[in-house]
């Protein structure tokens, strides 16, 4: 019985498509690198709901909301949060790199630097202009904000809200459908991450790699610990709230094909809805708490390889510059590398063909900079809806399994004025327990 419970997880069948990719790429490297296709081709499927969700997830919220100021404030917040938090992650980094110092006995005997002109040539390039002309989730969080508020004085909008929440229904049951081949997904990218670069790959650069794994370790279990035992949440029933997600991430190496499931699930544990909408798509343009702490290990690491003394001044000028340069690393293919690029020909001290050491492994940092990200956006989340008193405390409950503390509510509010669509899905939730009784 538990075996066949086990079997129509979706879980088991990713991990153990993660597994398989694995011992393909180990053992027939030839054929695992012809399955990248499965991964790339399941991201951009999913990549097509992440728009709509985002829209309807905003446009519903605001129009539903009520007090536009709530809106505003909400993302003011959001914003400062980011700042802070990635501030700790680029001081994470920072430390632990002068601490362990990765770099200090590696070899640049096998440094190919032709590789590295894509990379900096495309950093010379990147622009704000670029990045909000090709960020096309920004894009479409600004025209749901603008809609969404248009919606909120409108007075004939029950019909416009009605049609959207059912298209929103339909939007998620495509998206369960799609999420069935995640398994497929997983395997692929997997099977190609080993079968092009190999476990070998890893060995020059393993303490590299086991410092960039243990200080994020450090940050999501620490910092973003934390943040979400403020809440009243703890960081391992969180984690294995999102261990579908988690390991699609994993799989695949990018955040993005967990971000539709992240934002159902922040619902489904009740967070309301506008900031869920408001918070998730922005924090995947600025606050990318993993690909942080990869840029400021990866700058002090190239500094140590090529025993360049950076002075405390110096220090703190990679960090000014990372504070905005990480900024559009979502809005650019292969951003960590273009980032890099970018901060090392900024700096002028560092050789930007030392990018060539980090080609082999950057993937395998990938997964571990994916998943830094995820979390983070969800901890980001959580925390700005217990601040603003719209975390739903019956639905976390129900969700996590696990007694959490009250939830504080701003002096003037209630619970329900901020939940909206959330408040209503507690009550249902209430209404089916009593009728199990």
């Amino acid at each position: 019985m538990k075996f066949k419970k086990l079997t129509r997880n979706l879980t088991f069948w990713v991990l153990l498509a993660i597994v398989a990719g694995a011992l393909l790429g180990h053992f027939a490297p030839a054929a695992a690198v012809q399955m990248e296709p499965l991964g790339k081709r399941f991201i951009d499927v999913v990549k097509l709901f992440i728009n709509p969700i985002i829209f309807l997830t905003i446009t519903l919220g605001i129009s539903t909301m009520g007090d536009l100021k709530k809106v505003g404030r909400i993302g003011g917040k959001a914003l400062l949060y980011f700042e802070i938090v990635t501030t700790l992650a680029l001081l994470i980094g920072v430390g632990v790199a002068a601490l362990v110092r990765p770099g200090a006995d590696v070899s640049t005997g096998r440094l190919d630097a032709g590789k590295v002109g894509e990379f900096t040539k495309r950093a010379t390039e990147f622009s704000w202009g670029h990045f909000l002309a090709d960020n096309l989730t920004l894009q479409v969080l600004l025209v749901a904000i603008a809609l969404g508020i248009a919606l909120s004085r409108y007075a004939g909008r029950k019909p416009v809200i009605h049609f959207l929440k059912a298209a929103s229904k339909y939007v998620f049951r495509g998206l369960h459908l799609v999420m069935l081949l995640a398994p497929i997904g997983a395997f692929g990218g997997m099977a190609f991450t080993i079968g092009k670069y190999g476990i070998a790959t890893l060995l020059p650069l393993g303490k590299l790699m086991a410092t960039v794994y243990l200080t994020m370790g450090v940050f999501v279990f620490l910092v973003l610990g934390a943040i979400l035992r403020y809440c009243g949440v703890g960081m391992w029933s969180f984690l294995k709230y999102l261990k579908a997600e988690l390991l699609i991430v994993l799989g695949t190496s990018s955040s993005e094909a967990g971000l539709p499931g992240l934002m159902e699930k922040l619902e489904r544990m009740g967070c309301a809805q506008p900031v869920v909408g408001l918070v998730v798509p922005t924090g995947y343009s600025f606050n990318l708490d993993g690909t942080t702490i990869y840029l400021s290990l990866s700058t002090l690491f190239l500094a140590q390889v090529f025993h360049v003394d950076l002075s405390g001044a110096q220090i703190l000028t990679m960090m000014g510059i990372l504070m905005v340069t990480s900024k559009g690393a979502a809005g650019v293919a292969g951003s960590g590398f273009v980032v890099l690029a970018s901060t090392l020909t900024a700096m002028k001290v560092i050789p930007v063909e030392g990018l060539a050491l980090l080609l082999g492994v950057d993937r395998f940092m990938s997964e571990a900079r994916s998943i830094t990200n995820f979390i983070g956006n969800g901890v980001a989340t959580v925390f700005l809806a217990h601040n603003e008193g719209a975390l739903d405390h019956e639905m976390a409950v129900e969700a996590l399994g696990k007694r959490l503390k009250p939830l504080r509510f701003r002096k003037g509010y209630t619970s329900g004025e901020y939940l909206g669509e959330a408040a209503e899905q507690a009550s249902e939730l209430a209404r089916l327990r009593d009728n199990k009784k």
